[in-house]
């Protein structure tokens, strides 16, 4: 079973909590990087970029971060080689964007995503596998060589 990463800054922290016992009924290993608690004044890069460095060295096959809107989580995660993170909304770029663009981070704001929403997406997500097809291999050659 894969290791899932999982961060949130306050506002996401609830949906968090709720994805984290989502994960772990079904058998994931969690690595929880926080928040561990709701605190107005923290914020999400300090939970994100531990993650997602984790995600990049491999210590976790995927990760999910989780801030208000999604945004910030998503511009934080993608400061990190190696990492191809998402704000997802949708049902089907949970399971597009493993598949064509092997997408290693999925983002979600907490305070616009419900909780069976969210447990969707997740479970598209992390069911998903990434194509291989020549014509994504081209292009995620493509994204890599922006990253040296």
């Amino acid at each position: 079973m894969m290791t899932i990463g999982l961060s949130a800054d306050h506002g996401g922290f609830e949906l968090k909590e709720t994805i984290k016992s989502f994960l772990e009924g079904r058998g994931y290993a969690v690595i929880d990087f926080g928040a561990f608690a709701a605190n107005s004044t923290d914020d999400y890069p300090d939970f994100v970029i531990p993650m997602a460095n984790a995600v990049a060295a491999g210590k976790a096959d995927r990760g999910i971060a989780v801030c208000g809107s999604g945004v910030g989580a998503c511009v934080a995660a993608n400061k990190i080689h190696g990492v191809r993170a998402c704000l997802i909304q949708d049902h089907f770029s949970a399971h597009q964007g493993v598949e064509d663009d092997d997408m290693n981070v999925l983002c979600l704001g907490g305070r616009v995503t419900g909780y069976m929403a969210a447990e969707e997406l997740v479970t598209a997500f992390l069911d998903a596998t990434f194509s291989g097809a020549d014509r994504h291999r081209r292009r995620l050659e493509k994204v890599r060589a922006l990253e040296k």
